[in-house]
């Protein structure tokens, strides 16, 4: 009889991500057995811990460089790196999450408020519930994310994927002031989502059958299998390519990239505003270091066949986004058009051929996380009585009735357009001169023309704040509570120290840029 072999793991390194699934469940508890009157402040304490217990453990896991679980999780500088930018980031949101929807009529509202029939039964359920489910769902989504990064074989990656996922499509549903607006919102992403999940479950059957096809070699789908295989396949494999199509297009939706782009400004604007930056930001932290995971890892060896066609992804990502924004008149679909041309400079990075294109990407993911949470944390606080005002028009003159808050959004667009001693300017540079010290010179090239396109629509809503007289319908800016207050300076103080003083940051993603194989 044959004995079965388990696998070996190592909790110390798999810590955070137990860390954070675990605050999810305790989050669960909270909701059944907590009093409503304090489910508020017990699940945002339980999920600011939990974040900052994670942290702790990614940083002391520093030095850490092993694969666990059978060749399913892979620790390395990469991965805490990567980790350590997620949990960060998700704090920000969180702080965000906590001031919005604490305040009674706020931005986030119970199912119960939904469907309730009469106009006193939606107030008594919106102002008894507090929406506190949200901090259990963020923490699960977190959890994911964790996995995400650190997975070593596709079909981790695909339960990764689908753990952050699904608390996602949540939580786009749940804003309150634009009930139908959000509900579809999140049905769309849903619906896509479920899509680009599909396509990447057929590309691990794809690749599966491809290692299998390899003479004398075991199929399999952790990367170590899957490199092996594509360094001894024959010459233009079918199921190789078909598989690395396939489970590109559910990363690069998760990326935001064109043309899977399209739920991206529908979701933006219809999400609760804290729950858009948290998408914004972390979102796009894990879709990236997927990413660079899956292309520089598994399919290195296909480099000069994948380079091209990503190559025109992400110059056609950098030009949808750039040109779309400039006709855009609502602020988050602004952003969102603008997180998508983010998104293909970032793909610029990834096909660097070495580790200061994977340090530089890594670098750009941070920078430009804290830059759209403050953005975003500026957007929660225009608003009036019908809550936030959003359309470009109604922020004409808000330099004059709101100077603060207006010098500082115009700070980060400055920064979102790249301007020197900005977090901008230096995570562009980051990325580009890898790029073009890898032969990349036409991807740089059109890096910085869409990126001159890109600084239009920016400067436009400058002048319009500054340079234009506040009408009736112009919005004061609301007094911001304490944690909205820490988000947006904690964002714009390292927006600023990134762009004056980036070394040690660059230092350490260049430290943390290689992956163990």
């Amino acid at each position: 009889m044959t004995e079965l072999k388990l696998p070996s793991i190592d909790y110390a390194a798999l810590a955070p991500t137990l860390i954070m699934l675990g605050a999810a469940l305790l989050g669960v508890l909270v909701e059944a057995f907590v009093p409503r009157r304090l489910r508020h402040v017990v699940q945002l304490s339980l999920a600011l811990l939990a974040v900052l217990a994670a942290l702790t453990m990614v940083v002391l896991a520093a030095d850490e460089r092993s694969i666990t679980i059978g060749g399913a999780i892979a620790v390395d500088g990469p991965t805490l790196f990567l980790q350590g930018a997620i949990l960060v980031l998700a704090a920000m949101a969180l702080l965000l999450i906590g001031e919005r929807s604490v305040e009674r009529g706020g931005a986030f509202v119970a199912q119960a408020a939904i469907t309730a029939e009469s106009a006193d039964d939606r107030r008594q359920a919106e102002g008894s519930n507090g929406l506190t489910e949200v901090y259990p769902l963020t923490t699960f989504a977190i959890g994911g994310m964790l996995i995400f990064v650190a997975a070593n074989d596709l079909l981790t990656m695909f339960i990764a994927l689908e753990v952050f996922s699904l608390p996602l499509y949540l939580l786009c549903a749940l804003a309150r002031r634009r009930r139908l607006l959000s509900q579809e919102a999140a049905l769309k992403y849903f619906m896509l989502g479920a899509y680009a999940s599909a396509f990447f479950l057929f590309g691990v059957a794809l690749i599966y059958g491809f290692t299998a096809g390899i003479p004398g070699r075991q199929a399999g789908v952790d990367f170590a299998t899957v490199h092996a295989a594509v360094a001894d396949s024959p010459a233009s494999p079918v199921l190789l390519f078909a598989g690395m199509a396939l489970l590109a297009i559910g990363l690069l939706f998760k990326a935001a990239a064109a043309p899977f782009h399209v739920w991206t400004p529908d979701v933006y604007q219809g999400a609760p505003t804290p729950i858009t930056g948290f998408m914004a930001a972390c979102t796009k932290v894990a879709a990236f270091g997927a990413l660079l995971r899956v292309f520089h890892v598994a399919f290195d060896g296909a480099r000069w066949d994948f380079t091209p066609v990503l190559g025109a992804v992400a110059v056609l990502t950098m030009l949808v986004g750039a040109v779309l924004a400039v006709t855009q008149t609502d602020i988050k679909r602004l952003l969102a058009y603008s997180s998508i041309a983010n998104a293909g400079y970032l793909l610029v990075g990834v096909l660097a051929p070495s580790a200061d294109g994977v340090s530089g990407t890594m670098f750009y993911l941070v920078a430009y996380g804290f830059s759209v949470l403050a953005a975003f944390a500026v957007v929660t606080l225009v608003r009036d009585a019908d809550g936030e005002a959003t359309h470009l028009s109604r922020w004409a003159g808000l330099g004059r009735r709101s100077p603060f808050y207006a010098a500082v959004f115009t700070f980060i667009l400055l920064a979102f357009a790249g301007i020197p001693l900005t977090s901008g300017f230096t995570s562009k540079f980051a990325v580009f001169g890898p790029a073009l010290d890898g032969g990349q010179a036409w991807l740089v090239i059109a890096g910085v023309l869409t990126s001159m396109v890109l600084a239009f629509p920016y400067l436009r809503v400058v002048v319009m704040m500054w340079l234009s007289e506040p009408g009736e319908s112009t919005p004061t800016v609301a007094v911001p509570g304490g944690l909205t207050s820490a988000a947006l300076m904690i964002g714009v103080i390292a927006t600023l120290v990134l762009g004056v003083a980036p070394a040690p940051l660059l230092d350490l993603a260049t430290g943390a840029a290689e992956f163990v194989r």
